[in-house]
């Protein structure tokens, strides 16, 4: 153990990369950080991660996820704590805050088409600055940004999404940081475990070594720094209705 008192990299038992809790795994998240968050609407969010950042209250954050939750829940927590200067992503409307926040100017917002989003932080991911795609060519997406044609059609050049942090929420993962995802769960979050300097992963369950099926295994443990245990929330389900029940 280090002075701290968290899991030391290099002890005697070999890698090992557990966090005794969210607070301590984002010990060196400062204002003004980048920071990729996983998930899908209400599925795959880093839940106790996302409110170890907001008690430690560091601001003007930029986060890149694909959404800003809703109201008191998800990145949407940051928003009523006004600890977000820009967000990045591809999906406002769940969100009333959000929205007027933007409104009033006082939260910068960069909306990306969802696959391009996707690709973005991929390409991050694997080292490539830039790529082509059709996707925006020709709308307000295109604006600033270089157009050449390819047999024909015009394609856009999109730059990567990188971060300093990546918060991933997992469904299991062991002490080097191997992850498993259960379905829809998987969403945005292994890509975002690619793509920054220091991946945080928040995972249902901590196994141990050898526990993971090899060919089941989505992000390997070279991707990730850390590792912390959920401390367990209810499973949020999405409304399929907008109506009151009779």
């Amino acid at each position: 153990m280090n002075p701290r008192g968290w899991p030391s990299f290099s002890s005697g038992e070999g890698v090992n990369k557990i966090f005794p809790g969210a607070e301590a795994a984002i010990f060196d998240v400062a204002d003004g950080a980048t920071i990729m968050v996983g998930g899908f609407g209400l599925c795959g969010i880093p839940e106790d991660l996302i409110e170890a950042v907001r008690a430690k209250g560091v601001k003007n954050l930029t986060v890149i996820s694909n959404n800003a939750g809703v109201e008191g829940f998800g990145v949407g927590r940051w928003l009523e704590n006004r600890q977000i200067r820009k967000i990045i992503g591809t999906y406002i409307g769940d969100n009333k805050l959000y929205e007027d926040l933007v409104l009033r100017g006082e939260l910068e917002a960069e909306l990306i088409p969802q696959g391009t989003f996707a690709e973005r932080i991929r390409a991050g991911g694997a080292g490539i600055p830039a790529f082509y795609t059709p996707t925006g060519a020709g709308t307000v997406i295109a604006q600033g940004k270089e157009v050449r044609e390819f047999n024909g059609r015009a394609y856009l050049l999109e730059r990567d999404l990188k971060a300093d942090f990546a918060f991933v929420k997992a469904w299991k993962g062991d002490r080097w940081g191997n992850l498993d995802y259960r379905k829809t769960a998987r969403n945005f979050n292994p890509m975002m475990a690619t793509a920054a300097r220091v991946t945080i992963a928040e995972v249902e369950e901590v196994v141990e070594l050898g526990a993971l099926d090899p060919n089941g295994i989505v992000t390997p443990g070279i991707y990730v720094q850390r590792v912390v245990q959920a401390s367990g929330y209810p499973k949020r389900i999405e409304r399929r209705t907008v109506r009151k029940r009779a």
